[in-house]
């Protein structure tokens, strides 16, 4: 009797419901029809009520034609039960908190406030909703089964896997596989994988489903490409096929409900999912995110259906690979359960590379291959194929060289596609084909992240600041573009990271030149480059001591403005300005070697767009001139300086500054080849001019006092080069201050005259103040800094401090060899300065040898 009473309570409730649901709906769509769209959370519930009255009706159907036994009844009476109370709880929440049009405007107003408060429960209605769906919807089916006597007697299969690929005896793991293990623990779990192309998600994935076969072998593993619908499909259909499900072969059977319901039967036993490839939404995007009524619909209608066909059910988990992480989002449901897969750390990359290669090679090159290959799995797996296929002319070796030579070489490397049976077939095996996948799908969907990405691909990989960013990359038709809705996209497909203050940005150097490369191929990358031209010359300052903290935080970027070279004149004049400013700050942290590079590169430019004798191709000349000079390459700086001379006394007469600056650095390169009569002769003039021009404390006048104390010094004029030198210091350090790097030149003249004259004691603490101050300032390796180590290695000796005047010149000597390199003129100081010191100690024989290398 219970039994027949529990059948009729259930065809009674669900009668009901169906009643009241329809009239709930009928609720929400006028609603909408009438008073404009309502809330997204009262969308969604509107789009799974229809679903929810159908799977009532076909509960109801089964009944009715006696297929459903008597156990599933009643075990069906609480879910139906259930369904009624989230649709009384739904049409509560939409009394409260939809407008009617009889409502005022002000109680409208307050009810769009209130509304606000009921998402949380809407959303809480909807999630539960969904699980009836999935209930009533399998049992349904499973009921009208019955019917089929043959379908009864098919067999139930043993347990077993879809996974499309051979497990690969190379895999190396990187704790990873621990991390899901953990997170699939939980009931009905849903983890996703989420990292670049070619970072190894899905070999993750393989790797795994092989694991969970192993260690639970009544466990069903099932692999689904989730590229396309279609692709979705197949791996639904691949599912039933294996499982045998009654009917998957029908025509007309809905093989996602078919399995859904299938794998929310817990009498079916444990099984894992791996949705493989899961990069676009609009796979799996609901009907609400797209436009209504437009050609999309049937599509849309298709995706809404995949999104509901991935079951929440305690007997299963999924595993999803995705290179998007808001894609992974929307199908795990929190960013918890996300995984975040980077590129290997060293000593993963280098197991990865061993175990593909057979033979031997040289460690030093692995290291140095698996680096420049960002230790990207994908990069270094082809690497390896190609080295293995080309043996044994290919080595480790050659293809570094190769990988490290001109940009076109690099491209041909990294976009040979050797085949891989471990991977997708419809995938590209190429590192540069894999990311321009991601390219042209953001390039779709946000064409301004794209723009964004673009510009980034141009700086230094690392420290890219977003306040060269924000409002330089943006079209006129951006009219919705956003930064930060920019950025996300991009952070979300891993392209780009931030720092842990989220202020600056980085990117693996295959990515930007993979960009670089995509935007050539586009025909852009010239654009972009004088885009990224233009906004380093209006932003890196020139190299003066004020500037330097900026210089430094922009160099790595100016840097990387070097290989930008335009052919356009407009944008030519700006790379040789940005070039000229940098070589300035590499000079003054005495990256001679550098500046000369930079130097020569903007004055081949100036004198290209401007001519040879324009005032900024001067200064050009001039400051290649003074770079050459702290280089010892005297007659050349000679040369420079002559030639910035003459022509700033034609162009600009005889007594402008930057006239009478060529004419103070032309006595510094006399004097440095002993030429001091001529050399005093300029700074003479020069200071004249500055002191006539520019004022007694100008910091140009000042200069030309140091160096006049300077040349004064080396011809034995030690009375009136102390005077010059004093003067020098004292005004410096009321203009400058006293740790500016020019006062501290002031202070180690003044000591060296000083030492001159066997006035040691003061000698020393003028040495001491400025060796002491340089380490702070320019830092322990700086070549001013190291000429302050010599001058008080020099002033100790003759104090008779030997032991620790022989240490002052080894630093020097061992500093300057490495930062100046062994034939440098200041090198060759050193190394005479530690030979006086030895000699003066007995120690003849090694004093000897410094001596000789001296000459």
């Amino acid at each position: 009797m219970a039994e027949a009473l529990a059948v009729v309570g259930i065809v009674a409730n669900i009668i009901q419901l169906v009643d009241f649901g329809s009239r709930v709906l009928k609720r929400l769509e006028e609603y909408q029809s009438k008073l404009g769209e309502i809330p997204e959370v009262f969308r969604h519930i509107k789009a799974e009520l229809p679903v929810l009255l159908d799977a009532l009706r076909q509960t109801k159907a089964a009944i009715d034609a006696g297929c459903m036994q008597d156990e599933t009844k009643k075990a069906l009476l609480p879910a139906v039960e259930g369904c009624g109370v989230q649709i009384k709880s739904l049409d509560d929440v939409i009394v409260k908190a939809l407008p009617v049009s009889g409502d005022s405007w002000a109680r409208r107003g307050r009810k769009a406030l209130g509304s606000l408060r009921y998402d949380a429960k809407v959303e809480k209605i909807t999630a539960v909703v969904r699980g009836y769906i999935q209930t009533l919807t399998y049992h349904a089916a499973a009921s009208s089964t019955l019917r089929h006597s043959a379908d009864r007697a098919l067999p139930r299969p043993a347990p077993s896997s879809t996974v499309p690929f051979r497990r690969d005896p190379h895999f190396v793991d990187r704790e990873i596989l621990a991390e899901i293990d953990c997170k699939s623990q939980q009931s009905a779990s849903r983890v996703a994988l989420v990292g670049l192309g070619g970072v190894g998600k899905s070999q993750l994935a393989v790797e795994y489903s092989y694991r969970v076969r192993e260690k639970s072998p009544a466990t069903w593993v099932f692999w689904v490409h989730a590229s396309s619908i279609a692709r979705f499909e197949e791996g639904y259909r691949k599912i039933a096929e294996r499982a045998k499900l009654p009917g998957w072969d029908q025509p007309d059977v809905d093989i996602l409900r078919l399995v859904c319901s299938w794998l929310c039967d817990e009498a079916n036993g444990r099984w894992v999912i791996i949705i493989d490839n899961a990069d676009d939404l609009g796979v799996f995007s609901c009907p609400s995110d797209r436009h209504k009524g437009s050609k999309d619909d049937v599509s849309s209608n298709a995706a809404a259906a995949l999104l509901e066909s991935l079951p929440q059910s305690p007997n299963g988990s999924i595993l999803i690979t995705s290179r998007s992480r808001e894609v992974a989002f929307r199908l795990t449901g929190s960013y918890a359960d996300i995984i975040r897969v980077h590129p290997m750390d060293q000593s993963h990359a280098l197991a990865l590379l061993r175990n593909k290669l057979e033979g031997s090679f040289e460690q030093d090159d692995a290291v140095a291959l698996v680096e420049a290959l960002d230790y990207m799995p994908l990069a270094i797996t082809q690497a390896a194929a190609y080295i293995s296929q080309r043996a044994p002319r290919a080595t480790v070796s050659r293809y570094l060289q190769d990988l490290r030579k001109d940009d076109q070489d690099r491209a041909k490397l990294l976009d040979i596609d050797i085949g891989d049976s471990r991977r997708d077939g419809t995938a590209s095996n190429s590192i540069i084909a894999t990311w321009q996948i991601s390219f042209k799908h953001i390039r779709r969907e946000r064409p301004s992240a794209t723009r964004l990405l673009s510009l980034m691909s141009l700086f230094d990989r690392r420290g890219i600041p977003e306040s060269l960013l924000c409002g330089r990359y943006q079209e006129d038709n951006d009219a919705s573009s956003d930064f930060e809705d920019d950025l996300n996209m991009l952070m979300s497909f891993s392209l780009v990271a931030t720092d842990v203050e989220g202020h600056q940005f980085e990117m693996h150097r295959l990515v930007q030149f993979s960009t670089r490369k995509w935007l050539e191929l586009q025909g852009e990358l010239e654009g972009w480059g004088e885009k990224y031209i233009t906004l380093m010359d209006d932003s890196y300052p020139v190299g003066r001591h004020e500037n330097w903290k900026a210089c430094q935080a922009l160099f790595p970027h100016a840097q990387a403005a070097v290989a930008c070279r335009p052919t356009d004149g407009g944008a030519l004049e700006a790379w040789a300005s940005v070039l000229f400013k940098a070589a300035w700050y590499a000079s003054e942290m005495g990256s001679y070697y550098v500046a000369e590079e930079m130097d020569r590169s903007a004055l081949d430019a100036r004198e290209a767009t401007l001519g040879g004798e324009h005032p900024d191709t001067l200064t050009s000349v001039g400051n290649l001139g003074s770079v050459l000079e702290s280089q010892g390459k005297y007659e050349e700086a000679e040369a420079m300086h002559r030639r910035a001379l003459e022509g700033y006394e034609k162009v600009l007469g005889p007594e402008y500054p930057d006239t009478l600056t060529s004419t103070n650095n032309l006595g510094s390169v006399l004097s440095r080849q002993g030429k001091y009569e001529e050399a005093e002769a300029m700074h003479r003039r020069a200071l004249e001019g500055y002191e006539k021009v520019l004022g007694p404390e100008h910091p140009s006048t000042l200069t030309s006092v140091n160096n006049l104390g300077f040349v004064l010094e080396s011809q034995g004029k030690y009375e009136e080069a102390e005077a010059m030198h004093r003067r020098a210091l004292e005004t410096k350090e009321k203009v400058l201050g006293p740790e500016h790097p020019s006062t501290l030149t002031s202070v180690d003249n003044l000591g060296s005259v000083l030492s001159r004259q066997g006035k040691y004691e003061e000698a020393e603490a003028m040495h001491r103040r400025a060796l002491e101050t340089k380490e702070k300032v320019l830092g322990p390796e700086h070549p001013s800094t190291l000429t302050s180590v010599d001058n008080l290695g020099s002033v100790l000796s003759r104090q008779g401090k030997y032991e620790e005047a022989e240490a002052m010149h080894r630093r020097a000597l061992k500093t300057k060899e490495k930062v100046l390199g062994p034939e440098h003129p200041d090198t060759l100081t050193s190394v005479n300065n530690l030979g006086s010191v030895l000699s003066r100690q007995g120690k003849y024989e090694e004093a000897e040898k410094m001596n000789r290398r001296a000459l």
